[in-house]
């Protein structure tokens, strides 16, 4: 597993880890029941905290990408990547439905959405 990060990025270290892990595990580089280092491994090989590499296996847990056994490690994902994607698409999907209804109820037109997303990084 191949992680490199910067202190220049905008990005948070952990979630430049994420967005490497997911996007090793799209291409095939890391496959379902792989293990990963461990959180105090991957930190010493990075020279980052323990906190950090916790964090950043915490939410690829929580996005389904790995799971963790206790006294074990953790792995990649057995679930295929596709149904994980497509969960996040109908996650995406709910969230902006919220989106519509407030924007509807504030009388706000799909320009003053789009002005807002873009206000915040978007």
């Amino acid at each position: 597993m191949q992680i490199q990060y910067s202190h220049q990025d905008k990005d948070p270290i952990y979630l430049q880890i994420v967005k490497q892990i997911k996007v090793q595990i799209m291409n095939g580089t890391l496959v379902a029941n792989q293990p990963l280092p461990s959180m105090r491994a991957l930190a010493s090989e990075l020279r980052i905290s323990v906190i950090t590499t916790k964090r950043a296996y915490e939410e690829l847990e929580k996005e389904g990408f790995i799971t963790s056994v206790v006294g074990k490690g953790c792995f990649v994902s057995g679930r295929p990547v596709d149904s994980i994607i497509q969960e996040h698409h109908r996650q995406l999907n709910d969230a902006m439905n919220l989106v519509i209804e407030a924007a509807k109820a504030l009388d706000l037109s799909a320009d003053d959405v789009y002005l807002e997303l873009r206000k915040r990084g978007f």
